[in-house]
């Protein structure tokens, strides 16, 4: 009986140590295949799903003061650079606008006598020229009677004050041309001082009278839309915002120690929460923030305070999209991603060195029909 007991015992012990060894197998094998993948593939990535999708919000803001009387866009419209979005009432800029082409055009006549008493003034100096060698002749012949005593002193007193006076007469047309060619010598009517000034006016209030059609300065979506219909707006308030989807990137916020291969131009694929694993995304690292989030927030933490407790901070690296992938399937800002980096490339510049920075334009609208105005305005008064 003993005997029969510990061949069962022996047989029991020998297989749990066969179980044992094929779990340690097991477990070898496990830790060996983790440590291969880790050797030649994982250590090459880094990877984060605090990642979020940011782009630009454009807000249309008025440049004058005005009422609002039509809108034309609403939250989720989407809009083309140059379309109207909000009208002001242009009524009193209108006002504006017609008591300066009068202005200018009454300016432009006054301008134009300026140029036309020149004739005259040169007519008065010739005549006064006249009137002073008459004078001068009259008054040499006065002296040769006077030696004769053919007429009396007083005469001859008479003769000389006549000249004297033709001289002064001729003096003051001659101030009188030069003070009136000191306003126009060098330049034209259409170039003149005063008129500059007048069309330069004009040229401000038909600016803003074009400004009462606030233009989607790019193409994009309406979002975060306030303005209504009466409302009086001021320069600078914010009536609504336009966000161009083609303009999206994604600022994914990794870990200090995450940070260390990480360089421009290094490869990201991106997954996002919208549309799921089925839909990757191909991205480029092309920058890094210039602190983390905890620096820039509203209540920075204060570590020098003493109450101290670290904690590993996140700087955003900012990665570009590519707008075919954007086009096919479009994001929105604030989505959830996650991001996997891979560092295998390492012949771009290190995070936080300086990059060319990218520029952003817009243009206003042209003032090519208030030039227009200006010199029909001008030619008309030229006649």
């Amino acid at each position: 009986m003993s005997d029969i007991n510990a061949t069962t015992s022996s047989s029991t012990n020998g297989k749990r140590r066969r179980v044992m060894l094929v779990i340690a197998a097991v477990f070898i094998v496990l830790g060996a295949a983790l440590g291969l993948n880790w050797l030649f593939n994982s250590r090459f990535y880094e990877d984060t799903d605090n990642a979020y999708v940011q782009g630009n919000v454009v807000q249309i803001t008025p440049q004058i003061v005005g009422t609002v009387v039509k809108i034309f866009a609403d939250d989720t419209d989407l809009v083309k650079a140059g379309q109207i979005l909000v009208s002001l009432d242009p009524s009193d800029t209108k006002v504006a606008v017609e008591q300066a082409e009068a202005e200018l055009a009454q300016t432009v006549r006054e301008v134009r006598t300026l140029y036309t008493s020149h004739k005259q003034s040169d007519a008065n100096l010739a005549q006064r020229q006249v009137e002073l060698t008459r004078a001068e002749d009259d008054l040499v012949q006065r002296k040769k009677l006077a030696s004769s005593g053919t007429i009396s002193k007083e005469e001859l007193r008479h003769a000389e004050a006549t000249v004297n006076a033709a001289h002064a007469a001729m003096d003051a047309a001659r101030e009188q041309l030069s003070s009136g060619r000191a306003l126009t010598d060098g330049t034209s009517v259409r170039r003149h001082p005063n008129v500059q000034r007048a069309s330069a006016h004009l040229r401000e209030l038909l600016l803003a009278m074009q400004r009462t059609s606030l233009l989607a300065p790019v193409n994009g979506q309406i979002a975060k839309r306030s303005v209504q219909v009466g409302q009086r707006v001021n320069p600078g308030a914010p009536l609504m915002a336009v966000i161009p989807l083609d303009q999206l990137w994604v600022d994914a916020n990794f870990k200090e120690g995450q940070l260390r291969n990480m360089r421009a131009g290094q490869s990201v694929t991106l997954v996002s929460d919208l549309y799921g694993s089925a839909v990757k995304y191909s991205g480029k690292v092309i920058g890094m923030g210039a602190g983390t989030g905890g620096a820039f927030a509203l209540l920075p933490a204060q570590n020098a305070s003493g109450n101290w407790i670290k904690v590993v901070q996140r700087v955003p690296v900012r990665i570009a999209l590519d707008p075919a992938q954007l086009t096919e399937h479009p994001l929105r800002i604030g989505l959830s991603m996650q991001a996997e980096v891979d560092l295998r490339d390492q012949n771009g510049n290190p995070l936080g060195t300086v990059k060319e920075s990218t520029t952003y334009s817009f243009e206003t609208p042209a003032d090519n029909f208030a030039r227009a105005r200006i010199d029909a305005i001008i030619d008309a008064n030229l006649k």
